[in-house]
């Protein structure tokens, strides 16, 4: 049973497919998808890790590599809404001693939280610069898709802070911006060390790039095999079902 207190008038109940885990969302916010999923299951988590999730939206990341083994999780939210939504899905899955949603600007992050404090930060960031494409006439959906507030560099040093020497920051964007990303860690400190393409089909162009970087590491990446999303006929891979152990019928 659902406590009604915790789910507000248009918001619905959704299910993680994992743990039993719930998330609540709105439709009229930024909602998670595919790639909030790919980052957290990409993410190297060690057994009772403490993690950072920059711009952590409904929550969905830091739900998520609970069910993989951390043990802390501390999500950063500038939009009051989505912060707001994602307390509430903490208290519904009973998680305030792991999971703590922080309202705030990543550009303040030094006045957020103590650095160097994480063994892994995480972001699912704005993929586009301002100009870059379509702007939603919700200010809150714009700020999720476009630099509207933190940019790149922004998310980048904000990371930089918080995690410890020989931390991890793993980040899910677009391979358009890959060199972009890759100068901005490096110059950062933060060496590129793992890095997968995500394809919607064999047939196409990559339209997701995950890197994961450690701080103070010596040169040298690890290309994965690539990951593709579906197959020819529409239906997810089974590395896709993998990650949704409830409906996985292999």
């Amino acid at each position: 049973m659902i406590p009604p207190d915790l789910v507000k008038p248009g918001e619905r109940v959704d299910d993680l497919l994992i743990h039993n885990l719930k998330l609540i969302q709105h439709p009229e916010e930024f909602c998670f998808s595919l790639d909030a999923v790919l980052l957290a299951h990409f993410a190297s988590v060690r057994p009772n890790g403490v993690v950072a999730d920059l711009g952590a939206g409904t929550g969905v990341i830091g739900f998520l590599l609970l069910a993989r083994g951390a043990s802390l999780v501390t999500g950063v939210e500038i939009n009051p809404v989505m912060a707001d939504m994602a307390s509430r899905s903490v208290l519904l899955n009973g998680l305030t001693d792991k999971l703590r949603i922080v309202n705030g600007d990543l550009r303040d992050i030094r006045d957020l939280l103590p650095g160097g404090s994480f063994e892994l930060v995480v972001s699912n960031p704005p993929y586009r610069p301002v100009g870059g494409g379509y702007i939603s006439p919700n200010d809150r959906i714009a700020m999720a898709r476009h630099e509207l507030t933190a940019n790149l560099t922004d998310i980048v040093a904000a990371a930089r802070y918080l995690i410890k020497y020989r931390g991890r920051f793993a980040m899910v964007h677009l391979p358009e911006r890959l060199a972009e990303i890759m100068l901005a860690m490096c110059q950062a400190g933060i060496e590129p060390k793992r890095l997968q393409f995500v394809y919607p089909r064999a047939d196409r162009k990559p339209n997701m790039v995950l890197i994961e970087g450690v701080r103070g590491a010596k040169p040298g990446i690890d290309v994965l095999p690539p990951l593709i999303v579906y197959t020819d006929t529409g239906n997810y891979t089974n590395d896709i079902l993998k990650l949704y152990p409830e409906t996985n019928p292999l």
